[in-house]
């Protein structure tokens, strides 16, 4: 690797899931202090040493994510990555959704992404590599159906990654949002039918793209591992799309 990212401390939420544990990883290997701060070190994709240090954190409690940015502090006494990859996925559409389950996905996705943001804000003012990225994704611009909340979260995760970018923008701090398709993680399985087998799954995903692919997490990191980096210095306020085109296409009938 570069070591583009050398003496930067980062914090990644969901660190220790598909996505977030790839993005870890990549940090630590270009040179960065990371912080994997998820519920359990063996998040949905079993434990690894090469992911930096756990923080125990629910991005929905103010208090784990006070707690997460003082310890952070003490022994650092920086930060200047702020990942906010945490999030759930909800297949219901508005009708079938529970106002308890509405406000469940409202408060790890979007509150969630509030509060790290919140409580970062005076750590990476001091920096002068300030970088703030936010997981949104392709159905915050299009719809997939029945992910009518998880839609709803995106869309205002859009929205609060401009406003961040512009109140902020003044104090150095950098903010974008990566959106990405269909990626290679455990969530995906869960848009696969009943009775679906995971490579038939895939097969057809990978066929509704224009690349006839789909992501990987890999790819994701790639991705915020730029936005992190110094090359970015001039990308803010920025919805990154990273979905093999498929939002670029109507979708086609097949015969």
């Amino acid at each position: 690797m570069t070591g583009m990212l050398d003496g930067r401390v980062a914090l990644v939420t969901g660190g220790c899931g598909g996505a977030g544990r790839a993005i870890c990883e990549r940090f630590v290997a270009e040179g960065a202090q990371v912080y994997a701060g998820d519920l359990s070190p063996a998040g949905s994709m079993g434990s690894d040493s090469h992911i930096g240090t756990f923080v125990k954190l629910n991005v929905t409690s103010e208090d784990d994510v006070k707690a997460a940015m003082a310890a952070i502090e003490n022994n650092h006494g920086q930060l200047d990555i702020l990942v906010n990859a945490a999030g759930i996925e909800m297949e219901l559409t508005v009708e079938e959704t529970s106002l308890d389950q509405w406000n469940k996905i409202m408060a790890v996705n979007v509150t969630g992404t509030f509060l790290t943001s919140k409580y970062a804000l005076p750590m990476l003012r001091q920096s002068t590599n300030a970088s703030i990225i936010n997981f949104g994704s392709y159905d915050g611009f299009i719809a997939d159906p029945n992910l009518a909340a998880y839609c709803a979260t995106k869309g205002a995760v859009h929205a609060l990654t401009k406003a961040m970018a512009c109140d902020h923008g003044k104090e150095g701090i950098r903010v974008n949002a990566i959106c990405p398709g269909y990626i290679d993680t455990p969530m995906l399985g869960q848009f696969f039918p009943e009775g679906v087998d995971r490579e038939t799954g895939l097969e057809e995903a990978r066929n509704v793209h224009p690349l006839r692919t789909i992501g990987t997490p890999t790819d994701m990191a790639n991705l915020v591992n730029w936005l992190a980096s110094d090359e970015a210095r001039y990308a803010t306020g920025q919805l990154w799309v990273l979905d093999g085109g498929i939002s670029a296409q109507v979708q086609q009938m097949r015969f």
